[in-house]
């Protein structure tokens, strides 16, 4: 892990290090007008190692963008691979080095440990502080026909190293400083009240939120702070290193379909959804909710643990309204009706986010009519 501004001029020096000579730069094309292509090829050339560039990827790499990397890829000579960008970049890489060491197509990985075969080294370089994918082994990959996302993974598949440098996040754009931050927020929430939470997981998730709750409207009302910026940096990565440990829950089983059907932001659609998954799964959660409170700016105390569990679940309630005055911040979409959904269409959305793997790990066990509840407090 290499961490700080400016660390990105390290890049050569860790590639030469971890044996690499010839390697493949998967990076949005965006990267390019921000100069961080060019960065990241002065590096890696000053250190000699040559860079191949791939870019034909969008913002939710699908299986049909893999296959066009692999064949671009396939006869290059590449013995490493460097993820340049936000979670699209980074999950792009790793399905790519799925396919180039293993064969196949990447429907064959869609679990956990499936690659039977040694894969490339890889260095993870996030320009968002969002998905937390650097920290994780698993590859999230669009079918391009049913639009649903798989997840892939394997302990193979995981960073051999991080570069985590504020400076390369200037660049973007508010409106993804906003809805990557927030999808942060929700990875942090989400795996410390998740079935699969272990004392290591919900350490990493409070850090997560500690750092993400107290910089959020801090970076977005100054956005040159490049404190403010580690700090989302570093929630960012704990947050994901806590899913890696754990799992997810309902708002991203929710947030999947709406994402698929509609095209909608990522991080608009968990900023929709997020506070009234809260206040669902109160009757599960609320002593889990109220600790994420203790250690929040928000000015509402918790409620002490050994004070009767109110219907009203207070803790539960308070998160959920701190969490929506953090969307408002970041002018993201209040309801589902904003973020461009249609109420015709929110029983067929309740079956298909009750097929999402991450809902299986909610606190609160959840189903289709669960989803359906969901989504009509969001409408």
């Amino acid at each position: 892990m290499l961490a700080g501004d400016g660390s990105i001029d390290r890049l050569g020096g860790l590639a030469k290090e971890l044996g690499f000579s010839r390697t493949l730069l998967v990076a949005d094309g965006g990267l390019a007008r921000a100069g961080h292509l060019e960065h990241a090829h002065a590096s890696l050339e000053a250190a000699g190692v040559e860079a191949i560039e791939f870019s034909e990827f969008g913002a939710n790499p699908d299986a049909d963008m893999l296959e066009t990397g692999r064949r671009f890829a396939a006869s290059k000579g590449i013995d490493s691979i460097i993820g340049l960008g936000g979670g699209s970049s980074l999950d792009c890489a790793k399905g790519l080095n799925f396919l180039l060491t293993q064969g196949g197509v990447i429907h064959d990985f869609q679990g956990y440990a499936k690659a039977t075969k040694p894969m490339l080294p890889m260095i993870g370089v996030p320009t968002t502080a969002g998905t937390g994918s650097e920290a994780q082994s698993y590859a999230i990959i669009s079918d391009p026909g049913t639009h649903k996302k798989m997840a892939c993974g394997d302990p193979k598949a995981a960073f051999r190293a991080v570069i985590l440098d504020p400076r390369l996040t200037l660049t973007q754009p508010a409106s993804v400083t906003a809805a990557a931050g927030y999808d942060a927020i929700a990875h942090a929430v989400e795996s410390f009240v998740c079935t699969r939470r272990t004392p290591r997981s919900q350490e990493l998730s409070l850090e997560a939120w500690r750092l993400l709750e107290a910089n959020y409207e801090r970076v977005l009302a100054a956005p040159d702070d490049l404190d403010a910026r580690a700090a989302m940096q570093w929630g960012a990565f704990y947050a994901g290193s806590a899913i890696e440990l754990s799992m997810l829950g309902a708002t991203h089983a929710c947030a999947n379909p709406v994402t698929a059907r509609y095209g909608t932001t990522h991080g608009d659609a968990i900023a929709v959804l997020l506070p009234h998954v809260v206040r669902w799964n109160a009757e599960a959660a609320e002593p889990m909710y109220a600790e994420l409170l203790r250690v929040s700016t928000a000015r509402t105390a918790p409620v002490a643990p050994s004070a009767p569990l109110a219907p009203t679940a207070p803790n539960s309630s308070a998160l959920a309204t701190r969490l929506s005055e953090l969307a408002s911040t970041g002018g993201l979409p209040p309801t589902l009706a904003a973020a461009g959904a249609s109420s015709r269409d929110l029983e067929a959305l309740a079956g298909e986010a009750a097929e999402q793997w991450t809902g299986t790990f909610n606190p609160r066990p959840f189903d289709a009519k669960g989803a359906l509840e969901i989504y009509q407090c969001a409408f």
